[in-house]
């Protein structure tokens, strides 16, 4: 019986392909996440529901449920399908920002349009999250193709800087910390692609300069966008101000609880602040993980992602073309880095952005795109894997044809 059940073990984990260690740290991340949203749910169960945090439980299960099932389902796709896909979502990713922006959604007063609800299951989707994977695929895509060619800047804005920038201005509006990790993410992409940096100089510059002109007119013309850069610009402003404000209402609480974890934590579901932080299972979760857990759990959950980043910069290099390694840095690295900016943001390292921390933080928009990205990753993998397999096959085969008996044998 204990065969079996062992052959059987091994029959499932035979078709996860690509890198395991991967799996196993996304696995861990998912199954770890319970903890910290079951307990930061609290707020949220009495503020909108009727005290009962079991529901969020289910939910954040299905979430992660339906983002491994995207991991398996994209991982068993070939990677260079996703470069024509890249160029048939583009236009799509435009209508669906131009319809999300429409919308004019206010939370506050303030422009909040990022999200749209899903027809028939009627969940909210946040567009980004899937314009910022499918951009960087798209900007992956066009540096592994003119990979080792010298192109003059004029050849490059239609089919590179276009896409790009229409992008950006959709989602620059409602969502101003997204729309500078993208295009900071483009920026790192391009460079290693080995995009000349003196264009990479000119991009930068038309960036700010069209950042500067959007904050004036906007500011000019507050009635287009209610209150959003005004949001931004108090953000800013209240992390380089050492004067405690209402408006560092939720750092201050993220710091207490924080302060209050110490090296060991106050216990598992014994946190405080979780009754005070607003957004204690999304964009401060990191908080509560270091108060009920402390510096050991803090520590444990940035060195999960710090692995994640050696992993990928192992699959990269040992990608077999170019579009391979450039697109494992083009959605793996994101996900690196928005771990890192919601980590800082919670012990005020940076600015409130509201990222959130993924694979941990509730959410499905977020959970669902980190499980695409992962899922091309491991497609890359895959491949790799399956040119080693053929290779040491047919280093199997030569090594038999080169035997002497096997060549008397058959001569006679």
């Amino acid at each position: 019986m204990a065969l079996k059940d062992h052959i059987s073990s091994n029959n499932i984990f035979s078709y996860l392909k690509g890198d395991k260690a991967i799996w196993a740290v996304a696995a861990l991340l998912a199954i770890f996440s319970f903890i910290p949203v079951y307990s930061a749910s609290s707020n949220l169960a009495y503020l909108y529901g009727d005290g009962g945090t079991f529901k969020y439980l289910i939910t954040h299960f299905v979430h992660l449920f339906l983002g491994f099932v995207i991991i398996y389902a994209i991982h068993r796709i070939p990677y260079h399908y996703f470069k024509g896909l890249s160029i048939l979502m583009i236009p799509v990713i435009v209508g669906l920002l131009i319809y999300t922006l429409a919308q004019g959604t206010t939370i506050g007063g303030a422009n909040a349009s990022r999200w749209i609800t899903i027809p028939i299951i009627n969940k909210t989707f946040q567009t980004s999250t899937l314009a910022s994977v499918i951009l960087m695929i798209y900007v992956a895509r066009y540096l592994s193709k003119i990979h080792e060619k010298k192109v003059t800047f004029k050849e490059t804005i239609l089919p590179l800087w276009l896409p790009v920038g229409v992008i950006l201005m959709l989602i620059l509006p409602a969502n101003f910390s997204t729309t500078a990790i993208i295009f900071l993410m483009v920026m790192t992409l391009v460079f290693l692609g080995g995009y000349p940096l003196k264009y990479i100089g000119i991009i930068l510059g038309s960036g700010i300069l069209f950042l500067s002109i959007f904050v004036l007119s906007a500011k000019a013309f507050p009635g287009v966008f209610p209150n959003r850069v005004d949001t931004w610009i108090s953000r800013v402003e209240n992390f380089a101000n050492d004067e405690d404000t209402e408006a560092d209402y939720q750092i201050e609480k993220a710091k207490i609880a924080i302060a209050r974890g110490g090296l060991a934590g106050a216990g598992v579901g014994k946190s405080i602040q979780r009754n005070f932080l607003p957004q204690s299972s999304s964009d401060f979760i990191y908080a509560i993980i270091v108060e009920e857990m402390g510096l050991l759990g803090a520590f444990g959950v940035m060195l999960a992602y710090l692995f994640i980043l050696f992993r990928l910069v192992v699959i990269s290099t040992k990608a077999p073309t170019i579009f391979g390694k450039l697109v494992v840095v083009a959605v793996g690295l994101p996900i690196i880095f928005q771990a890192l900016i919601n980590m800082a943001v919670a012990v005020e390292l940076f600015p409130v952005t509201g990222q959130t921390l993924p694979l941990i933080s509730s959410g499905g928009s977020s959970i669902w795109m980190t499980c695409l990205a992962l899922g091309i990753v491991q497609s890359v993998a895959a491949k790799r894997e399956e040119i080693k397999k053929q290779e040491e096959e047919l280093s199997s085969i030569e090594d038999d044809n080169d035997n002497p008996l096997e060549i008397l044998s058959e001569a006679i």
